[in-house]
């Protein structure tokens, strides 16, 4: 408890909903690629009656199932702390947010847990044809529940379709306006492909790890393949994406772009891309900036000379966390060029007709397995940090969303959450790298190799 004795309970209850909600995030982005990648190869083996697909989807829905379970679980425990340590905030915002989450419930995860089993053991009791749908039904699920999840968040962030009445509550007037606000479809696309993306490079990197390990099998070079391909199409789209998503930024929350440009003073010439440094907040600058001149201008506003207002026409009050922000939007900006450059190398790899021969190829595949999954991080960083300091934007500050909880109560809650999560998560993490440590075959069983540090410092 000592850890936490120099905290508030507005901090402990802001890190306790960032720690369960970064661990919740992954999975659901790893289950949302997965189940369509399952679909995929299920409706292949169907059309082809190639058994590499099959051994691929028994290969790949073993892992899903696990890693579905734990993203149900994670979920249900982030919602509680709505009640428990965001009281204020639900009564007051939750005559909107609730139904939609209501929705997510009755129709994802209905439809989830409606066809899970027949996806995961119906085969041979109900038909192909039975089972694809069950297949496609559960993919659908996964998509459905990001696309309410991802309305309720962007509502937060873009808050649209509502009145206030006389207790102070957000009050619903247009349902299409609150669930397509401004801001819902470009996050949306945006998460979207980052989970295709975070599971493509997930399925390389197991994939190469067997390349590097001489196992050339079928199924290894088909899945292979397959993720370079993802990466090759996917990458590109998710950056055009993330542009337009940041415009979309720039023009509802300015402060943000602000905080992720790191622009401390309004340039009115033109505004240059900082590259890197290292943002003094008490200053108000970046110091050893590593910066081209106007490029930020040309991105943001399509033209070199265009202005771009600073944080300096923006109240300290109102400004969110300048480093969090700077820091985490570069660290996904760089994630994804990496995924782009090894697109591309695969590209010409593949054109060469030596995909499954670079082995320089597979050491980056499995350097940038888990890269998806910091960059989805990253991405929820800058996202909710830089709302700050607001939970619903411009209208309810984080300080007025808090229950009536004491620091030492939350502290321990804390605590206990950090201390079962890694515990159970952890091993249900590493249950997951057992099953990736063999490769997909005839017969693939549950009894498997784990993938250790040492394993893949040795193939790197």
């Amino acid at each position: 408890m000592n850890l936490f004795a120099n905290f508030d309970a507005e901090t402990l209850a802001r890190i306790q909903f960032a720690f369960t909600v970064s661990f919740h995030i992954i999975f659901p982005a790893f289950s949302i690629g997965l189940a369509s990648f399952l679909a995929v190869l299920n409706g292949l083996w169907l059309w082809h009656k190639d058994r590499t697909y099959l051994n691929l989807f028994n290969y790949w829905k073993k892992i899903f199932a696990v890693g579905f379970a734990m993203g149900v679980v994670s979920g249900i425990v982030m919602s509680y702390q709505f009640g428990t340590n965001w009281s204020t905030f639900s009564d007051t915002a939750g005559p909107v947010i609730g139904p939609l989450m209501a929705y997510e419930v009755m129709t994802a995860f209905f439809l989830e847990a409606g066809f899970l089993g027949i996806m995961l053991f119906g085969r041979e009791r109900v038909g192909p044809s039975l089972h694809m749908m069950a297949t496609a039904m559960v993919a659908l699920g996964t998509l459905i529940s990001a696309t309410w999840i991802l309305s309720v968040n962007s509502w937060m962030q873009t808050p649209a379709g509502f009145d206030i009445n006389e207790l102070g509550q957000f009050i619903p007037v247009d349902w299409w306006s609150i669930v397509f606000n401004p801001s819902f479809p470009y996050r949306l696309t945006h998460m979207v492909l980052a989970a295709y993306l975070t599971t493509a490079f997930v399925v390389a990197g197991v994939a190469a790890l067997h390349l590097l390990r001489r196992n050339r099998t079928a199924e290894v070079t088909r899945m292979f393949s397959m993720a370079m391909w993802m990466a090759v199409l996917v990458t590109p789209l998710q950056i055009v994406a993330g542009d337009l998503h940041g415009l979309n930024t720039l023009e509802h929350q300015p402060q943000k772009v602000m905080a992720m440009e790191g622009h401390f003073d309004s340039h009115p010439e033109g505004a240059p891309l900082i590259l890197f440094g290292i943002p003094n907040e008490d200053e108000k600058r970046v110091d050893y900036a590593i910066a081209i001149p106007k490029l930020s201008s040309l991105i943001l506003k399509h033209d070199l000379n265009a202005p771009l207002d600073g944080l300096d026409t923006i109240p300290d009050e109102e400004e969110p966390p300048v480093a969090i922000v700077f820091y985490s939007f570069r660290v996904m900006l760089a994630i994804g060029f990496a995924m782009l450059g090894v697109g591309l190398w695969s590209l010409v790899q593949r054109v060469r007709g030596r995909l499954n021969e670079d082995r320089w190829l597979h050491r980056t595949s499995v350097l940038l397995a888990p890269s998806g999954f910091v960059a989805v991080l990253a991405g929820w960083i800058t996202t909710e940090v830089g709302r700050q300091p607001y939970t619903v934007y411009g209208l309810m500050r984080t300080s007025d969303s808090l229950s009536q909880v004491d620091a030492p109560a939350v502290a321990a809650s804390l605590i206990a959450f950090i201390v079962v999560y890694f515990a159970v998560f952890g091993a249900g993490t590493f249950y997951m790298l057992r099953l990736m440590g063999k490769p997909p075959v005839e017969g693939f069983q549950q009894s498997h190799k784990p993938i250790e540090v040492s394993t893949l410092a040795e193939a790197a």
